[in-house]
């Protein structure tokens, strides 16, 4: 997935979100695309009165599914203790904070051809903006990382940490841009890398990743 700008916020494509509804969509549209074609696995049709129960299966046992399906499961339930949807509720809301911290025992699965642990930091993102209530300023603005995902790079630690400091060393007035800054030049050295890179080759990335990586978070483990 190629990295591209929002229109509508202007900058790159998932990492306005939550604020910007279009980058919200995309974030979004990461889980639902995954439930699409899954109720008419066990012979359901989307939104018909069944679909409830197959998300109340998959809530239940997230462990034997994939983490997109877990969350998109948890958007077609309600909280029973706040009325909102499941894990959505507000800060401090028992019924969606313990919710919250099952659906790390979710499957995750990397893509071919990216590192080892893009599912996971993708799922940790996707989380946070599904959670902007109970999501700190600075993780908002760490997020900045978040469109380098989707186009298969994985922020080095050092890079996760330089974005880190300025958020909490940084004027307020001043934070926002200046992690901008901070997260373009990994952005930029990506692009030209994938540019430079030969077609069907091995992620310019990580060359040796493995086609696949399937790991479990454990329970109540989000980073």
């Amino acid at each position: 997935m190629p990295l591209r700008r929002c229109a509508q916020c202007g900058g790159r494509a998932y990492g306005g979100a939550p604020a910007c509804a279009a980058c919200r969509d995309l974030v979004d549209g990461i889980v639902e695309r995954a439930w699409a074609a899954f109720p008419g696995q066990w012979d359901t049709a989307a939104g018909d009165g069944r679909e409830r129960a197959l998300a109340e299966m998959v809530v239940a046992e997230p462990d034997r599914h994939d983490r997109r399906l877990v969350d998109a499961a948890l958007d077609r339930l309600v909280c029973p203790d706040c009325g909102d949807r499941l894990t959505r509720g507000p800060a401090g809301c028992p019924a969606c904070d313990r919710a919250h911290g099952y659906r790390y025992a979710a499957i995750e699965t990397d893509r071919p051809g990216v590192p080892p642990g893009t599912e996971h930091a993708t799922r940790v993102d996707v989380s946070m903006v599904r959670r902007p209530q109970v999501t700190s300023e600075g993780e908002v603005l760490v997020r900045l990382l978040q469109p380098l995902l989707p186009a298969g790079f994985l922020p080095t630690t050092a890079q996760a940490q330089r974005v880190s400091a300025l958020v909490k060393t940084s004027p307020p007035e001043r934070r926002a841009r200046l992690v901008e800054r901070a997260v373009e030049a990994p952005a930029e050295d990506f692009s030209r890398t994938r540019r430079a890179a030969p077609a069907g080759g091995s992620s310019p990335t990580s060359p040796g990743t493995p086609t696949a990586t399937r790991r479990r978070s454990g329970r109540g483990r989000s980073r």
